[in-house]
């Protein structure tokens, strides 16, 4: 039996019969009392569907799938967070590797010569070696300081997971809140054209009856007003509509000076209905959370790793070798072999490591408000969209039946003023109220939309923990 197979089985004794002397630090959580059931509600909520990764598909729209899955394909963003994956995949990879061996092999020839330059002689000596050695460390870890080390490294690994599906669904729901104020500018832009013609209709009656005298000079002032008034609101909302068009393309990763996309309009979007569940469920619904508690799991492992490189460090090490008097040849060679423990443990270091469990240890304080915030934070985020969804579906439905009958006080207001049983005060009053209760139409019309993207992306747009 060579050496190293008699001292095999007295190293994986210690290295079994101390691993139950680790360092084990316990993961702290929150103590929330969350409620059973949400405040707020929607009406439709038992007609509610479950919402699934793909979430945006229930707004009807193909072009907003095509622009979802391109922002997940090209988003600049992921791209940048799927690398920050990568590097701690890698840094996981690096820091298991101390659980193995540490080998290495050298070996190296040498000649010399020497003349001792006498004057009554000359006395030459020449000397030749080659050599070649094997060495073998190892660390074991008997207080679990590595193993703590690998846990945490695994913790940010799967923390930065979490980051990127959270990255992930934040941006589905960007682009789709950008697409629907999109559509929107776009449709209060044709909304003020619209208007305008309407008001350049008008101005022509005005102008009509002014000269055959049913109508004052005042009267026609007023109504150019009004084609002036409207006039100055289009071009402010074409330069929405291409800043919103140039911010869509950021998203996507695309130039911003490629043309934009095809019309599509907004009241022809679905509204999809939302299955808030309960409020229990949120924290294995939100990657932001499992983030935020993947890292409590890390701050735990921190101290422990911290904890143990208070004790001695016990390490293991071997060397083997030959060596020969040739020249680049290992003939007749001579061989070494040596063994060794050694036992290493600070005894003064002016509290440096102390220090280090104690800020780790602070660092795990932070981190629990952290994550008890973000739990508060989400559960009024689901609170405020739920509120915010109802709210502004009874906001629309009113304010549909307002631009009804808009429309209807505008006919009329005409028509008795091209009869000359109105003045001109009418028709302004019904135009204004027309044109500001359409675009108003129109801006609630996106404000349900987005509350429904909103609903989607705080409730975690469809994710499960693992």
């Amino acid at each position: 039996m060579t050496l190293s197979a008699q001292f095999r089985p007295l190293v994986l004794a210690l290295a079994f019969g101390l691993s139950g002397c680790a360092v084990v630090e316990p993961i702290v959580h929150p103590d929330i009392a969350l409620p059973g059931n949400w405040a707020e509600s929607l009406p439709e909520a038992e007609a509610a569907q479950d919402i699934s990764s793909d979430w945006w598909i229930g707004f009807d729209s193909a072009q907003l799938d095509a622009l979802v899955r391109e922002a997940l394909a090209a988003s600049p963003d992921l791209k940048i967070q799927g690398e920050r994956v990568i590097q701690a995949e890698l840094a996981l990879r690096s820091t298991g590797a101390a659980l193995f061996p540490s080998l290495g092999l050298s070996g190296d020839t040498d000649w010399r010569r020497s003349d001792s330059g006498d004057r009554g002689g000359s006395a030459v000596s020449e000397s030749r070696s080659s050599s070649l050695g094997l060495s073998a460390s190892y660390e074991i870890d008997l207080w679990g300081r590595v193993a703590a080390t690998i846990d945490s490294a695994d913790a940010s690994l799967s923390a930065t997971r979490y980051e990127l599906d959270a990255l992930r669904l934040s941006m589905t729901a960007s682009v789709a809140t950008t697409y629907f104020q999109l559509l929107a500018s776009q449709s209060r832009l044709d909304i003020a054209r619209a208007n305008l013609a309407t008001a350049e209709r008008v101005l022509k009656v005005v102008e009509a009856r002014y000269r055959y005298g049913a109508a004052s000079a005042l009267d026609v002032s007023r109504q150019r007003t009004t084609v002036l008034t409207q006039s100055a609101t289009i071009g402010p909302l074409e330069v929405q509509v291409r800043q919103t068009g140039s911010a869509l393309a950021l998203l996507l990763g695309r130039t911003p000076l490629k043309p934009g996309l095809e019309p599509e309009s907004l009241s022809a979007l679905r509204i999809p209905s939302v299955a808030a569940g309960l409020p229990a469920d949120l924290l294995l619904r939100r990657p932001d959370l499992a983030a935020a508690e993947a890292a409590l799991r890390g701050a735990a492992a921190d101290i422990a790793a911290a904890r143990a490189a208070l004790l001695p460090a016990f390490s293991l090490s071997a060397a083997g070798g030959l060596a020969s008097d040739f020249l680049l040849s290992l003939a007749a060679p001579s061989s070494t072999v040596a063994l060794s423990a050694s036992l290493v443990h600070t005894v003064f270091d002016g509290g440096r490591r102390q220090a280090q469990v104690d800020s780790t240890r602070s660092r795990q304080r932070e981190l629990l408000e952290q994550y008890r915030k973000a739990i508060l934070t989400s559960l009024k985020e689901v609170e405020d969209a739920l509120g915010n969804a109802a709210r502004d579906a009874t906001q629309e439905r009113i304010q549909a039946r307002i631009v009804l009958e808009a429309e209807r006080s505008l006919r009329l207001a005409e028509l008795r003023y091209r009869e000359g049983a109105d003045d001109l005060l009418s028709v302004l009053d019904a135009q204004r109220t027309l044109f500001s209760s359409q675009d108003r139409l129109v801006q609630l019309r996106q404000a349900r939309l987005t509350n429904a993207v909103d609903l989607y992306r705080v409730l975690g747009g469809g994710w499960q923990a693992p």
